[in-house]
């Protein structure tokens, strides 16, 4: 293993507060967040940028970023919206060298404080983040399951 700090988060290695995993994927809060609930999705296998990155695999990243903005907006979080952001290579303003998207909470309104937290990037009660956005999985968990017994 190299000495990407991603890859040892995803290994279990390293701490972070993980929200959600799969056999290829991780998602975790971001230690620096712009905004509470603000979330990593990240390749288990390691990928610098997207030109390591296969492209299905880069299409499950985007799919869980989405379910995880959507969980969010189903929490205790109540996010009006998010920003799902993916940096590209140092020139584009990545600092970890490991593909990872950024789910980032937002609120109507939040453009002062969104503005703040780009810069202070300031921890929020990580574990009671990462229950609200469990649980907001959850629920989007039953409602998929509602929406399947209507559809029989």
């Amino acid at each position: 293993m190299n000495d990407c700090v991603f890859c040892r988060i995803a290994a279990g290695q390293a701490p972070a507060t993980k929200v959600y995993e799969d056999d290829t994927l991780c998602a975790f809060l971001d230690i620096r967040p712009i905004a509470r609930g603000h979330t990593l999705v990240i390749p288990k296998r390691h990928a610098s940028e997207l030109e390591d990155l296969d492209a299905e695999l880069g299409a499950h990243i985007f799919r869980a970023g989405h379910r995880l903005a959507l969980a969010i907006r189903r929490s205790d979080l109540a996010a009006d919206g998010a920003n799902l952001v993916l940096n590209d290579g140092t020139a584009a303003f990545q600092t970890v060298p490991h593909v990872h998207l950024h789910v980032i909470p937002r609120r109507h309104g939040d453009k002062l404080s969104f503005a703040a937290g780009l810069l202070l990037r300031r921890p929020h009660d990580p574990e009671s983040t990462a229950a609200a956005i469990r649980a907001g999985i959850s629920a989007l968990a039953h409602e998929d399951e509602t929406s399947a017994e209507e559809r029989e």
